[in-house]
């Protein structure tokens, strides 16, 4: 028997769950599942409205592409319904874009919590918004028809959806600048070369392989992963002696739940 049950079907974004595991699925494939200030609206929705019991996130693309990026509509002066066009948000108070960027940066930001592990799935087109929306798991499983490319700089942009931190420190500062400079592609075996990706499948088999990864970690015990997340994620920002001291008191932690001492 499942217990898959649907969380939220929204504006191009549907979350399911299924006990442990949850799937976030962008679900417009005739437009190659394009973005906009909708869709991020209804993923950082995803994440606040995820039960408790939710250890994995797996984040799928529905169709041949799992996102080709921002939805051009975007720059027209009309922009989208209901919506300000980019056009006119430009012409506004600075604060104003700022704080209109930062709330759109939040589809992009919960995925790393530290009590969930996230996974993208990716195949075919992962442009600009799309490939900065697969950097924010942490971790990606890939098919091998995939393309990532940073296409921003190329229409005189920037990333801006917290793709360039994840970025620099997957593949180094270097092979980032040229990567988001030239708007090249990156295909599945430069992907996991370079440790963009954790694994190249065949597209038919990509789902397989996310399952398989999503049960594996979920047969770990959760404070312990919890913890692992934590102290990984906090290490680049820690020198050596530091990073001992934090194992330490991490693993006093588990070690005194073990055996049932509470503070």
């Amino acid at each position: 028997m499942t217990s898959l049950a649907t969380v939220l079907d929204k504006d191009g974004v549907r979350l399911t769950v299924d006990d442990a595991v949850a799937t976030v699925m962008l679900t417009n494939p005739a437009k190659r599942n394009a973005q906009s200030p909708a869709l991020w609206r209804a993923l950082t929705e995803a994440g606040r409205v995820l039960p408790g019991t939710v250890r994995v996130v797996v984040l799928r693309g529905e169709g041949k592409s799992f996102s080709a990026g921002l939805d051009r509509q975007a720059f027209t002066p009309e922009g989208f319904d209901g919506e300000p066009s980019f056009l006119d948000m430009a012409r506004g108070p600075e604060a104003e874009l700022d704080a209109t960027i930062a709330e759109y940066q939040e589809a992009f930001t919960w995925w790393r919590r530290n009590d969930l592990v996230s996974i993208a799935t990716v195949q075919g087109h992962a442009i600009g918004a799309g490939f900065q929306l697969a950097l924010a798991c942490d971790l990606r499983i890939v098919a091998e028809d995939v393309q990532f490319a940073m296409r921003e700089t190329s229409l005189g942009l920037v990333p801006d959806l917290t793709g360039t931190h994840p970025l620099v420190h997957l593949v180094g500062y270097a092979r980032a600048l040229e990567i988001c400079a030239t708007g090249r592609f990156v295909h599945a075996e430069e992907a996991e070369r370079t440790g963009l990706a954790n694994l190249v499948v065949p597209a038919d088999q990509l789902d397989a392989a996310a399952r398989d990864l999503a049960g594996a970690l979920v047969a770990a015990p959760r404070d312990a992963v919890v913890e692992t997340k934590a102290l990984l994620a906090g290490a680049l920002s820690r020198d050596y002696e530091q990073q001992r001291v934090a194992e330490r008191a991490a693993q006093g932690r588990r070690l005194r739940d073990l055996a049932g001492i509470t503070d």
